[in-house]
């Protein structure tokens, strides 16, 4: 397979200069959603998934999101996957959990992955203008086209909506669209998934993914968000977000967290034997900020210098 270093090898004693354009980032990406629109080819499929209970739009219940008698089922999800086929072990996927950082974070890894000459999905939520934005596909990481979506939506739809009946009515909104997300990238011979997480981890229903499946997981922040959904502490939130964490697969973390989250989230990964990399351990840093402009476009410039003073050699635990 294609080298992978990009994504995961920090090299000892390299320092690495990045450019972000962050302003034209923003700008760019504004002025390419500012035409989207639900599409009316998608009328149906938009009426089907409206039928369903959405949380999104309801609000989440109490300690839905924990790993407990109170969370999400996610053995409904499993069936549901088990009719479609199990498309989500077709490829592998970057599993991103966090309360901050998590649409960025697989942002970036999606444009990294996609230059090395992968073939990438990107499944986020929620979205701005249209529901196509939480499924991009193809060479720019566009979101998916009405018609495509469309027609992936109806050549499942069967299957679905025995499923949805099998469960008495019980899988949501977010479930089944997952569930065609990742049908789609399994379609589309996409080769490496970058998946967020909706809400927490343990019991989303993203958490599909099984342990060869995934590449590596992700948990980039955690904070006060969803208290009543995910436990009602920082403590059971971190707990919620360390289910993503799979046997032998490597885990990475952001933060920096207080001592008492990082344990939690490093004695989830050792009981999981999965080797921790930490991006706050990443050696010296510094910024230099300024602005410019490029084609008339204001840009921020964030210079970042890191000095890397461990070897972390992931490439052959990934396994492409």
């Amino acid at each position: 397979m294609k080298n992978l270093s990009i994504l995961c090898r920090f090299t000892r004693s390299i320092q690495r200069n990045m450019l972000c354009s962050v302003a034209g980032l923003v700008h760019n990406t504004r002025h390419a959603f500012s035409t989207l629109r639900e599409d009316p080819e998608l009328d149906e499929m938009m009426e089907f998934l409206d039928s369903l209970k959405n949380f999104e739009k309801s609000g989440v219940p109490k300690g839905a999101g924990t790993d407990s008698e109170d969370g999400f089922d996610l053995g409904r999800m499993r069936r549901l996957m088990g009719l479609m086929g199990n498309p989500q072990s077709r490829f592998k996927t970057v599993h991103i959990a966090g309360t901050k950082g998590k649409g960025s974070t697989a942002a970036f890894l999606s444009s990294i992955l996609r230059a090395e000459g992968y073939s990438v999905g990107c499944y986020t939520s929620p979205h701005i203008q249209t529901i196509r934005e939480r499924i991009t596909l193809g060479k720019w990481g566009e979101p998916v086209s009405a018609k495509a979506l469309n027609h992936h939506f109806n050549t499942r739809r069967e299957v679905i909506e025995r499923a949805v009946k099998l469960e008495n009515g019980c899988l949501s909104h977010f479930e089944v669209f997952t569930a065609i997300a990742f049908s789609l990238f399994a379609e589309e011979n996409t080769e490496i998934a970058v998946v967020e997480a909706g809400l927490g981890g343990a019991r989303d229903a993203t958490n599909v993914i099984s342990g060869p499946d995934l590449a590596i997981s992700i948990i980039t922040t955690v904070g006060e968000e969803h208290l009543d959904a995910l436990g009602g502490s920082l403590e059971s939130i971190a707990v919620a977000k360390s289910g993503i964490v799979k046997n032998g697969r490597p885990l990475v973390i952001g933060g920096p967290f207080v001592p008492s989250i990082e344990y939690i989230l490093r004695r989830k990964a050792s009981s999981m034997s999965s080797p921790v990399v930490s991006a706050s351990d990443l050696g010296n840093r510094s910024a230099l900020k300024g602005f410019c402009e490029v084609t008339g476009i204001p840009r921020q410039l964030c210079d970042i210098v890191l000095q890397i003073e461990k070897d972390y050699d992931l490439c052959s635990l990934l396994n492409f």
